[in-house]
């Protein structure tokens, strides 16, 4: 007899439901939420603070969330934060003798060390890693006394290098807990340090999320957000223009011989240097004493790139010549010259000065690396600061003899040409730790777009 429609439904439910504990069963078959590939780089947006001339960032740390602001150094050793009122369930002490301590106290036994009682908050920790952030914009900027800590750090992805994505958290990263004191004189609670230390911000989110170890820096002219790129590119600026290429390469320099008052004897510097061979003025070699130009053995001299030094510092020597070649090609070009106006020694009227692409019509600045072939040129828009009505200046200081002038004072060697904020500013840089290479894309100005086209309007 042939079985009935309610037989039927019977067994075929029976066999779903077999088929069901099979899937779930096996290890091969289990069903899963299906989990979302890492990212392939992440961003984080960066304004120009119009008073201070600070550029800003922004990040969320801690457990719930808590989002800072922090002043961007692009030669920091690691993030740090003032945690005299530090309140988080994750937190937690990084301590001396391990392996991420070793790795930031080379000058110190394992990084242990004491601290004084009665600082405040969750700093002050028994076998504690030491750890010394310094702030470059106090009056007198020797580090402080701190402690190196872990906790959550929340950014934003992106897929196509134009678009923000979603949020991803790493659960143990390391920063610096500072004492507030030395918050001082930031527009922020602390600093974003992205220097070559392997406890810095591109190096641990590197090996966080196992993406390129380089990242990319394009800073604004204004109070927009431009923005700082980890991982590779393409990073992509509207209306749909890929700044990363192309790029001119250049090999990043390590200076061997930094010495601090934490290692007298001296380390590699975690900062970021250039091989600048010649200056170059309209084309016409700057006369200059082009020994000044690299790094002794010592540890004196060299190029270095800077976010917080506001404008080109250079040595006295270097300044003189270089003033001197830029005035006479600015006077050939019709420009005249007026009263300088501090901290500026070189000012011209800016009234019948044509307006170009690329900022004002002034003579080009060319910094001639490892060839001839390979020029970092700079036109008006970077070279020159509108200081007032009609009064232009080159945003170049000159910085003394035998002085720091590039503001991390408690190193004893010194570069002799530090390239500042203004000179960076609508130009991007990708950072390649890997390779040790920076590439360069001079004036996104040409290109018809600037660092504050990021889409950040995208909504997550």
């Amino acid at each position: 007899m042939a079985p009935s429609l309610h037989q039927y439904h019977i067994s075929l439910l029976s066999s779903l439901l077999i088929l069901l504990i099979i899937i779930i069963s096996s290890p091969q078959l289990s069903l899963s939420k299906p989990q979302k590939p890492p990212p392939k780089a992440l961003v984080l947006p960066v304004s120009k603070h119009l008073s201070t001339l600070q550029y800003l960032t922004h990040i969320k740390q801690r457990s719930p969330l808590v989002s800072l602001q922090l002043v961007v150094d692009l030669n920091g050793d690691f993030l740090w934060v003032g945690c005299d009122n530090y309140t988080s369930s994750t937190f937690r002490v990084v301590r001396c003798h391990t392996p991420l301590c070793k790795s930031l106290a080379r000058s110190f036994d394992n990084g242990c060390g004491s601290c004084d009682n009665q600082k405040k908050g969750p700093r002050c920790n028994p076998n504690s890693c030491v750890s010394f952030p310094l702030n470059p914009y106090l009056s007198d900027p020797n580090p402080n006394y701190s402690e190196l800590s872990q906790d959550v750090l929340s950014l934003q992805t992106t897929v196509d290098g134009l678009n923000p994505g979603r949020y991803v958290s790493i659960r143990r990263f390391p920063f610096t807990c500072a004492s507030d004191y030395i918050t001082q004189n930031l527009t922020g609670s602390g600093m974003a340090g992205l220097g070559r230390s392997p406890v810095g911000m591109p190096s641990q989110l590197s090996s966080a999320f196992g993406f390129a170890k380089k990242f990319a820096v394009c800073l604004p002219s204004s109070s927009s957000n431009g923005v700082i790129f980890f991982g590779d590119g393409p990073y992509v600026m509207l209306p749909r223009i890929d700044i990363s290429k192309p790029l001119i390469f250049t090999p990043l320099l390590i200076n061997p011989l930094r010495r601090t008052f934490i290692n007298p004897n001296g380390e590699a510097s975690n900062e970021y240097f250039i091989g600048v061979k010649s200056i170059k003025i309209n084309d016409k070699v700057v006369p200059l004493n082009t020994t000044l130009l690299a790094i002794d053995k010592s540890g004196n001299g060299g190029t270095k790139i800077s976010t917080t030094v506001p404008y080109t510092v250079m040595h006295t020597e270097i300044y003189k010549a270089f003033t001197e070649a830029f005035v006479k090609a600015a006077v050939a070009m019709k420009l005249e010259r007026v009263a300088g106006v501090a901290p500026f020694g070189v000012c011209f009227s800016s009234k019948g000065v044509a307006s170009t692409r690329v900022g004002p019509a002034v003579p080009t600045i060319d910094l001639v690396l490892q060839s001839e072939k390979v020029v970092w040129r700079i036109f008006g828009a970077n070279s020159m600061v509108r200081v007032k009505e009609g009064v232009m200046c080159l945003g170049v200081v000159d910085g003394g003899v035998g002085r720091r002038f590039d503001t991390h004072e408690y190193y004893d060697t010194m570069a002799t040409i530090v390239i500042g904020g203004h000179q960076l500013e609508d130009n991007l840089l990708q950072f390649d730790l890997g390779a040790s290479m920076l590439g360069f894309s001079s004036s996104l100005l040409f290109r018809q777009t600037t660092c504050s086209n990021f889409n950040f309007t995208t909504k997550a």
